[in-house]
């Protein structure tokens, strides 16, 4: 579900359309912009339905504009590089041995 979020916002290069996300999804917490829904609520999965096809073009295209500079941020390298630098503090902060 991620990917394919992230492969959507990637691939709106003429900033159209909205996303609508699982508030359950981990995407969730990082493409804010997304319209947030709750699977397990129908009426509000409904309303928030509604809510998109209502929402006027320019809020979308600034929505999916500032999803589109997250995606582009948080790549492959920076992912990469996050867990190389918490894995060299874990390692800092871990005594010494003695053999």
């Amino acid at each position: 579900m991620n990917l394919v979020a992230k492969e959507f916002i990637a691939a709106k290069h003429d900033l159209s359309g909205i996303l609508l996300l699982s508030r359950f999804t981990g995407a969730s917490r990082e493409l804010t912009d997304a319209v947030p829904i709750n699977p397990y609520a129908i009426e509000e999965f409904a309303e928030s339905i509604r809510g998109a096809i209502e929402m006027p073009a320019e809020e979308k295209r600034r929505r999916m504009a500032r999803m589109r500079e997250i995606v582009s941020k948080n790549n492959v390298y920076f992912w990469a590089a996050n867990i190389i630098t918490e894995l060299t503090a874990v390692q800092n902060s871990q005594p010494l041995q003695k053999e």
